[in-house]
């Protein structure tokens, strides 16, 4: 992977997050009751992850050879390009009307699960704007992000830090994400189907929508950003269209090289 897509506070905010997570459980451990503390929230972690793992394996729809082959055959290629040499089981769950994807790992098994109603894209013609949407889920484990999440988990907690940490981690995987794809409008599509939802977001206009994000300031405003562990959206779709205008910065003399493999249409 081109080390350049990497959000330049990425590693930045991880580095001071470990710092802050090793001194938490140096200070534990020589305590008998943070020792005791340690292990009950890891017990009540796991637990809490496992049923909620469980929960998606029980009933979610598995993508296989005979379970919507030609996205399982996109993931494959997906994952081959990407490096991930341990595919992840792929699972699509009810959303009650949601869109969204994450990406999850439990006992070194890692997980992508897409809500339903980001998945129907493919019934639309929008198979363009989900391959995004799963390469980004994709680089979060490329990135190795739910690993180091564990390692962290004491600064995970600390107001405003975690959060810019993971908020630098959705930038990353926006741009690896843009990068395989090699189309940065569909990823700005991607995004805006977010903002939108999957009928309305070809009808959005990108620039006023930029424009009115820029406009809104506040206090409260501030502090939803400072708090949310994703940006904006109109933060994301703006860093697309930066590595668009000037890839060279990352490394790219230009992010349209998608080949036949790269399509989910192939």
């Amino acid at each position: 992977m081109n080390s350049r897509l990497v959000h330049e506070h990425e590693t930045t905010w991880y580095v001071i997050c470990l710092v802050i997570s090793l001194l938490c459980y140096i200070s534990l451990i020589f305590s008998v009751v943070g020792i005791i503390y340690i292990v009950i929230g890891i017990i009540i972690t796991l637990i809490l992850h496992g049923l909620m793992v469980a929960g998606i394996r029980s009933s979610g729809v598995k993508l296989t050879e005979r379970q919507f082959p030609e996205v399982y055959w996109h993931v494959q290629d997906l994952c081959r390009q990407m490096g991930i040499v341990q595919v992840p089981d792929v699972f699509i769950v009810q959303s009650g009307g949601v869109l969204n994807a994450f990406a999850t790992r439990f006992f070194g098994r890692n997980f992508v699960v897409l809500y339903s109603e980001i998945f129907e894209l493919i019934e639309q013609g929008n198979e363009d704007e989900l391959s995004f949407v799963l390469a980004h889920e994709l680089a979060h484990i490329q990135r190795k992000h739910m690993t180091k999440h564990l390692w962290i988990l004491p600064a995970l907690w600390i107001p405003f830090l975690g959060n810019a940490y993971s908020r630098a981690c959705e930038f990353t995987c926006d741009r690896i994400a843009t990068a395989y794809i090699g189309d940065a409008q569909t990823a700005v599509r991607g995004l805006t189907i977010l903002a939108v939802g999957k009928k309305l977001f070809p009808q959005i206009n990108i620039p006023d929508y930029l424009e009115q994000s820029e406009k809104e300031r506040g206090f409260f405003i501030g502090w939803y950003r400072l708090i949310s562990t994703h940006p904006p959206l109109p933060n994301r779709i703006d860093e697309i269209l930066r590595f668009q205008a000037h890839p060279h910065l990352f490394g790219y003399d230009s992010i349209r090289f998608e080949t036949e493999d790269t399509k989910l249409s192939s």
